[in-house]
């Protein structure tokens, strides 16, 4: 599903390149909800896939991964574009000059950026979806009380 998932995120970037809107910061907030749709997703298939019956870590995991997965595939194509094309290397200056701490915004640390970001979000929308998604006979722990 990660693969998946990378694929829905490289077909939209390239759009966005091609149609001129990659140097909008909102245009990012779309990746986000790509990744997370992919995460749930993943989940979902997974859970299927066991038979209903699935550890709260596992489907934490499967997230996890599947954002990690998708997220470096969608930098490589980051990266790769940023050697090929001068336009993505210009909408990474325009991003650049709204940077708010003045860093140096090059193709290489907007790639570990994208990696950061997708990973985070498969992080924390695997920790919501799992409360969804987990095992019908998942007991919360008992109070010592």
């Amino acid at each position: 599903m990660g693969a998946y998932t990378a694929a829905a995120l490289v077909v939209y970037t390239g759009i966005a390149m091609l149609a001129g809107f990659l140097d909008k910061i909102e245009a990012g907030s779309l990746d986000l909800v790509i990744i997370a749709a992919g995460v749930v997703m993943a989940i979902k298939r997974f859970k299927r896939a066991r038979g209903n019956r699935m550890s709260y870590l596992q489907g934490f995991g499967t997230g996890i991964i599947t954002g990690l997965v998708a997220s470096v595939l969608l930098a490589a194509f980051f990266w790769l574009m940023g050697g090929v094309s001068k336009g993505v290397m210009n909408s990474v200056q325009r991003i650049q000059a709204r940077d708010l701490f003045g860093a140096d915004l090059g193709v290489l640390i907007g790639g570990l950026g994208i990696i950061l970001m997708g990973t985070m979000t498969g992080v924390i929308t695997s920790l919501i979806a799992m409360q969804y998604f987990k095992s019908p006979d998942h007991q919360a722990v008992a109070s010592l009380d």
